[in-house]
C-alpha cells in the first residue's frame, strides 16, 4: 500500500525519538520514499547522521543548509509528500501545530503541507492527560489530521496506560490502512504504459534568447506521479522545468518543441495511454542565429513558423486500444475551443482550464478543471494539482 509513497517523517524532542529509526525501515521495506524533518530537540536524542543513512536523504533540520544563502522550502516538501507522519510528537509541538508557531522547519513544513498528517504523541501519562494537551489534540483531530493514539503504557515509568509513543510496526500499519482504503485505485493502471509530457518548450531565438512560456510543469508532474503510484510503467517528457519526479518514472528531458515531438512519437506505438499535459510552443522562429543578435536602431522582425502539433500526429496514428487525454488552456470561449480540440486531436477526452480563473494554472499550485468529452462537460472545483491529477486519472482509468 506504501510502494511508491512520499512521506515526510516528522521527529521531536522525545526519547522516543530512537523508534523512528524503526518507522523509517519499515516504511522503506515497504516501498515509501521517506525524507526526515527533525527539530533542534529532536537533535538531542538522535543524530541526523544516523537517520540518514537509513533513508539516504540529506536531514533537514534548519531553515538555511549553509551560510551562502541555500535554504529548505517547507512549501516544496509540503506539494512533494503523499503524507507527513510527525513520530514522535511532543506536547510542546502539538501546541505549536495547534496555534500555527512556525519557530522551526518541523511546524513550517506542517503548515505548509498538503497531504494527510499523521500524529504519533510521545509524553508521559500527566502530560497526555492533561486538559490542554487533550483541546490540543481534538482541535488538530477536527481539523483533519489523524492521531495515532498511543495505547501501551507511557514512557516515564513503562507502567500500561496512554501516554507512551504508539510502536513503529501500528504506525506503519496505520498508514497502510489509510492508504488501502481505496485499494480498489490503488493498482487499476497496473500493467499499463503511460506517456505523458509535461511542462514547456523554449524555442531558440540566438544562443542567449528564445520563445517560450510561463508552464512549471506541476500539473504534468503530478500526473506522471499518481500514474506511478497506481501502478503504471509512466514515460515522462518534460521541457525545461526544475521539478524531481520518482525514481521509478522513465524521464526523457528536452527543450524544443521537435525534441518533444521525437520523444513522444518514439514512444507513442507501445503505450495504453498518452497525455499530452505539456505547454508547447505553437511557433518557433523561421530563422535561427548562431550568434547574439545585437540592438539596433530599427524595430527587430523575427518571422515565425508553426511547430509540430504533437497531439495532432498521435491522434492520426492512434490504435483503437489506446487512448489520448489532451489539454486545453484558453483565455476565451473556453468550451467551444475544447470542444473543437476534442474532435480535432482524436481525443478521449480533455482537460479544460482557463486563465481568466486566478490562481490557476502557470506557476501556482492549484488548478480548476472541466473535462470534456463526448460524453458531456464535468466540472471540478478549485483543489491542488495533485488532487487534481487524481480527478484526471480516475477518469482516464475508467475508459482504459
Amino acid at each position: 500500500m506504501l510502494k511508491g509513497k512520499k512521506i515526510v517523517l516528522g521527529i521531536t524532542g522525545s526519547i522516543a525519538a530512537y523508534k523512528s529509526c524503526f518507522i523509517i525501515r519499515q516504511l522503506i521495506k515497504h516501498g515509501a520514499e521517506v525524507q526526515v524533518v527533525i527539530t533542534p530537540a529532536g537533535k538531542e536524542f538522535i543524530t541526523p547522521i544516523t537517520l540518514s543513512a537509513l533513508t539516504h536523504k540529506p536531514v533537514i533540520s534548519d531553515f538555511f543548509s549553509q551560510r551562502d544563502g541555500t535554504w529548505h522550502s517547507h512549501v516544496d516538501l509540503g506539494l512533494w509528500a503523499d503524507a507527513m507522519l510527525i513520530a514522535p510528537c511532543t506536547a510542546a509541538s502539538l501546541g505549536k501545530m495547534c496555534h500555527g508557531i512556525a519557530d522551526n522547519m518541523l511546524i513550517t513544513t506542517y503548515l505548509s503541507m498538503k497531504a494527510p498528517v499523521f500524529i504519533a504523541p510521545a509524553m508521559d501519562l500527566d502530560m497526555y492527560k492533561h486538559a490542554s494537551t487533550q483541546e490540543n489534540l481534538e482541535t488538530l483531530k477536527k481539523r483533519g489530521n489523524h492521531i495515532i493514539e498511543p495505547t501501551s503504557g507511557f514512557l516515564a515509568s513503562g507502567l500500561d496506560g496512554k501516554g507512551r509513543m504508539e510502536e513503529p510496526e501500528n504506525i506503519v500499519a496505520a498508514l497502510e490502512q489509510f492508504f488501502g482504503e481505496n485499494t480498489s485505485k490503488r493498482n487499476d493502471l497496473e500493467g499499463k504504459k503511460v506517456l505523458i509530457t509535461a511542462g514547456p518548450t523554449y524555442e531558440k531565438i540566438d544562443p542567449v534568447r528564445f520563445i517560450g512560456n510561463y508552464s512549471s510543469g506541476k500539473m504534468g508532474f503530478a500526473l506522471a506521479e499518481e500514474c506511478y503510484k497506481r501502478g503504471a510503467e509512466v514515460t515522462l517528457v518534460a521541457g525545461p522545468v526544475h521539478l524531481n519526479c520518482s525514481e521509478g518514472i522513465k524521464r526523457i528531458n528536452v527543450e524544443s518543441c521537435q525534441q518533444m515531438y521525437d520523444a513522444a512519437t518514439t514512444a507513442f506505438p507501445s503505450t495504453d495511454a498518452t497525455i499530452l499535459c505539456a505547454a508547447v510552443a505553437d511557433f518557433k522562429p523561421q530563422e535561427y542565429s548562431d550568434t547574439k543578435i545585437k540592438r539596433g536602431k530599427d524595430n527587430l522582425v523575427i518571422d515565425l513558423q508553426p511547430t509540430q502539433d504533437i497531439a495532432a500526429t498521435l491522434g492520426k496514428t492512434k490504435q483503437p486500444n489506446q487512448r489520448i487525454v489532451a489539454f486545453a488552456l484558453e483565455t476565451n470561449d473556453e468550451e467551444s475551443n475544447a470542444k473543437h480540440k476534442l474532435e480535432k486531436k482524436n481525443a478521449d477526452f480533455i482537460v479544460l482550464n482557463s486563465t481568466r480563473v486566478q490562481g490557476t494554472t502557470f506557476q501556482s499550485d492549484d488548478n480548476q478543471i472541466s473535462i470534456i468529452s463526448k460524453k458531456g462537460k464535468k466540472d471540478y472545483e478549485k483543489k491542488n494539482k495533485c488532487e487534481v491529477a487524481r480527478d484526471i486519472i480516475d477518469e482516464l482509468a475508467a475508459i482504459l
